[in-house]
């Protein structure tokens, strides 16, 4: 799903009242209809006092919109104009006009002042104050009025976006944003919906459709994309009936030290059970016998030396390479790493440790190959590209940086982010449950995994995340968050893949019925 920015949403809402000759205030009509269905979808007519709270704009005006239709199926509206300026736009003023002609009580106007009606902590909110193009400082008792909608604890829903919140920028404070229950974004969710700092504004979203251009929304190239489900099936390659396993490849896994050994294991059973038709581990000699038992489908090769990697040498041609899990800092393991990144052709998926030992020696970035794939967490991108000031800042960061090196970066997180050059790739799998020591291990293991088969490194990245986090999300079901730990997350990636190409219920019950 396409992320559009501001200024693709007006270009999009320009063109589609061109192209589909209709007015600006059709498609308002448009965008708080498609609330009210919502709304009444669920509602069914119930009595609860909804109190819908409109700006001056054309945030505002979806929420008389949604205010006129709901009065008009009898349900229990208070409407009110929160007055900040003596500004109106157009399509504000129309609805105005019509919500007038619609009911004997009119909208109640608030101005700086006035006392905030009582709402119950039964009732509902619908916040329509402000939307994207909000571009000035709000006023005080505005955010009062704020201040007022969360402590009445009532079910508060945003229009579009929650009010005081910027698609572009982190806000100042908590105080200036409305913090919604649940966000109806129109044609596309906003990035703001995925950011650390940003995401807690809004505990759950739902795009409306409201007909715009589809040639525009087809056409349109965003900086942004949310990885989902529909996003993943093109990405998948069948396998051919007479294929065997040197066609999907040869993962080498270059990692671990002394008590560190796990981090590779992980690694190597993901890159096996993911698809990479061989793997082989480099280790040190002391995790010979614990990965030949815990593993037995895996190859080895030791270093020389007992507990650390001094030396990388391999008389195999694998395919890519996963490096840096468990390998530690020591400086044998620094300087084998160094003359390896000088030598070496390969592709690359680098973690843990690599990640530190090229931030110590960046002069080594230049030597990396192109879309090598770095999976650092928040501390290691930090030594990567240097501390941010924001979200926003690190993702411009790491664009940067991609750029420069032509590197391939992921952002850990709740939305894990795919990074490379200036697209950003947002995913929509994964829970609380990642939260465990090795699950950056197996990312590491799928990914380089998914490029021994022959998928190209920015696809893997994206896919890998992907099936990464689906597979969580099914073992969570039997394990729950507390109890999920990293190796699950190799044991569901068949269910993963599975689940890829199934239905939903409700798709297959209709056609049961048929």
């Amino acid at each position: 799903m396409k992320i559009f920015s501001n200024e693709q949403i007006y270009e999009g809402d320009r063109l589609t009242v061109e192209r589909q000759q209709i007015s600006s205030a059709d498609l308002m009509e448009r965008a708080g209809t498609a609330i009210f269905n919502w709304f009444h979808q669920r509602m069914q007519g119930a009595q609860v006092p909804i109190h819908i709270f409109c700006g001056i704009g054309n945030n505002g005006g979806d929420g008389l919109v949604l205010a006129r239709h709901l009065i008009h199926d009898g349900y229990n509206v208070n409407t009110y104009i929160v007055n900040y300026s003596d500004k109106r736009s157009k399509d504000f003023l129309i609805n105005y006009d019509r919500i007038k002609q619609s009911t004997k009580v009119w909208p109640t106007l608030l101005k700086e002042g006035d006392d905030f009606p009582d709402i119950g902590e039964k009732d509902i909110i619908v916040d329509a104050v402000f939307g994207i193009g909000l571009n000035r400082p709000i006023h005080q008792w505005v955010l009062l009025l704020f201040k007022h909608f969360d402590e009445s604890r009532a079910f508060t829903l945003s229009v579009d976006i929650p009010s005081g919140l910027q698609t572009n920028k982190v806000p100042e404070s908590d105080l200036c944003v409305v913090k919604a229950n649940y966000t109806l974004s129109f044609v596309t969710p906003k990035l703001v919906f995925f950011l650390p700092e940003t995401a807690k504004y809004t505990d759950q979203w739902e795009v409306l459709d409201i007909g715009f251009d589809q040639q525009y929304i087809f056409e349109t190239e965003t900086e942004a994309n949310l990885i989902g489900k529909n996003e993943v099936i093109p990405l998948y390659r069948p396998r051919d009936k007479f294929s065997h396993k040197g066609s999907f490849g040869h993962s080498l896994m270059i990692g671990g030290s002394y008590g560190r050994i796990g981090a590779v294991t992980l690694a190597s059973k993901a890159a096996l059970s993911i698809g990479s038709g061989l793997v082989t581990a480099y280790i040190p000699k002391c995790g010979y016998i614990p990965l030949q038992s815990g593993f037995p489908e895996a190859m080895v090769i030791t270093d020389k030396n007992e507990d650390k990697i001094t030396n990388i040498s391999f008389n195999i041609e694998p395919t890519v390479i996963g490096l840096g899990i468990g390998i530690g800092t020591a400086t044998p393991t620094i300087n084998a790493l160094e003359v390896f990144f000088k030598e070496n052709k390969i592709p690359l998926v680098i973690d843990a440790d690599g990640i530190n030992i090229l931030s110590k020696s960046p002069e080594l970035l230049g030597l990396l190959p192109s879309e090598t794939v770095l999976t650092p967490h928040p501390k290691e991108l930090e030594r990567l590209i240097g501390e941010w000031t924001d979200d926003f800042d690190k993702l411009n960061k790491v664009k940067a940086f991609s750029k420069k090196y032509n590197v391939i970066v992921i952002i850990k997180g709740a939305h894990t982010i795919t990074v490379y050059q200036d697209k950003l790739y947002i995913n929509s799998t994964g829970n609380p449950g990642l939260a465990t020591a090795g699950s950056g291990d197996v990312l590491t293991g799928i990914i380089t995994g998914l490029i021994a088969q022959g998928y190209d490194p920015l696809i893997a990245s994206v896919f890998g995340v992907y099936l990464h986090g689906k597979s969580a999300d099914i073992a969570v079901e039997d394990y729950g968050y507390e109890s999920l730990v990293a190796s699950h997350l190799i044991n569901y990636l068949g269910e993963a893949f599975l689940d890829l190409f199934q239905k939903p219920e409700q798709v297959q019950q209709a056609e049961q019925t048929k």
